[in-house]
This record gives structure tokens, C-alpha cells and sequence, in this order.
């Protein structure tokens, strides 16, 4: 199972889209679409900025491994928007988090009903809440029809009318001493480097 493009929309519509490093509401520095220095590189430092194609292209990246912890975790299948919507929690509390939410628990006991209500029990801060109810009502949606990245939204999210930008491949990591891993995957990460660089550099 995968993340569909109407999950992935919703999810990009909760995180937004800053193009200038900030610090996030615990005091993280964060840069595109939710991409802080934990989720692997480029580091997010004061001053930073993105280009909107770079910020879309590190989301797709971002989103690789939390999307795998949500398969990792779920034991059994799902509906599809409850299965986005456990992607969405994953991004927002951690991976390690969400193996060991009640919510997965009971989604792996077949008892979704009780697991979509799990939602809410992750309602700190406050202002997260309205993302988490967001949440839950797709959690609970048996098929896709409409859905709100927030509860109280005045109009729904909808899936793109082209494809999702695909994540790139990560570089091998040895490929400096064999020079044998693929030519664009290997430079995707540097050009990403120093695209970011030149931007620092010019006030881009």
C-alpha cells in the first residue's frame, strides 16, 4: 500500500510551504514543507532558502521513509484514506512514535472504529488540533470522496491533476571512491547542496 496523490495533497495543504528556514512552533528549524535537519540533508540552518521546485522535491524525499513505517506498523489492510491518514500522523509526531500509538494497536486488533478516535488523543500543542481532526475525519472515510486537510476548512483538498513529482534516489554513499553508482542519482543531492548554497550566498 502507498500514500495516494489525494493523501499526499492533504498532507502538503497541513504542512504548508515556506521557501525561508524558520523555527517551527517547539523551536525547530524547518525549511519547505516540513523538512527539518532530522530528516536528513540538506541541514536546515538560519537564513536558508528554497527554490518551490526544490521544497517539492525534498517532500517527496521526506516522505519515503515515514510512509514505510506506516506499512512497517499496520499488520493488516486498511482503507486507503485511513492508511494516508496514519502517513500524515507518522510526518507530524515521528516514526517512532507512531509504532507505538494506540491507534496502530487497534487498527491491528481490526478495530478501526476505535482507531480513528486514536487520532485525537494526539492533541498537544492546541493549535495542532484542527490538523488532528482533520486527520481523523479522513482516517474514518471508507472510500475517497472528499477531504479536508483541517476540520473546519472552507473548501476540500484535491489531488493534483498530474502526477506527484516522484522522489529522486539517494546517492550511493561510496560513490566518491567507486564512482559507480547511477549519474542522476548520484547528483540529485549535490545539485539540491548547491542550488541551497548559491541561494545563501545571494540572498536569493
Amino acid at each position: 500500500m502507498d500514500l495516494s496523490p489525494l493523501g499526499r495533497a492533504a498532507l502538503a495543504a497541513r504542512e504548508g510551504c515556506r521557501l525561508r528556514a524558520y523555527r517551527d512552533s517547539v523551536g525547530v528549524w524547518t525549511i519547505g514543507r516540513g523538512h527539518t535537519s532530522a530528516a536528513g540533508p540538506p541541514a536546515v540552518i538560519d537564513g536558508m532558502t528554497l527554490t518551490q521546485a526544490e521544497a517539492d522535491a525534498l517532500f517527496a524525499a521526506d516522505l519515503l521513509p515515514y510512509v514505510a513505517s506506516v506499512r512497517a506498523a499496520l499488520a493488516k489492510p486498511v482503507p486507503q484514506p485511513f492508511f494516508d491518514a496514519c502517513c500524515s500522523l507518522c510526518f507530524n509526531i515521528g516514526q517512532a512514535n507512531f509504532a507505538h500509538a494506540s491507534l496502530v494497536r487497534l487498527a491491528n486488533a481490526s478495530d478501526l472504529p476505535h482507531a480513528v478516535e486514536a487520532f485525537l488523543l494526539w492533541d498537544r500543542p492546541t493549535a495542532i488540533l484542527a490538523r488532528r481532526q482533520g486527520e481523523r475525519d479522513q482516517a474514518a472515510l471508507p472510500t475517497y470522496g472528499l477531504v479536508y486537510a483541517r476540520r473546519g476548512d472552507p473548501a476540500p483538498v484535491r489531488a493534483p491533476e498530474r502526477p506527484a513529482l516522484a522522489a529522486p534516489a539517494r546517492p550511493d554513499p561510496l560513490v566518491p571512491m567507486t564512482g559507480t553508482a547511477d549519474a542522476a542519482a548520484e547528483s540529485w543531492w549535490l545539485r539540491l547542496r548547491d542550488a541551497i548554497r548559491h541561494n545563501m550566498q545571494t540572498g536569493a
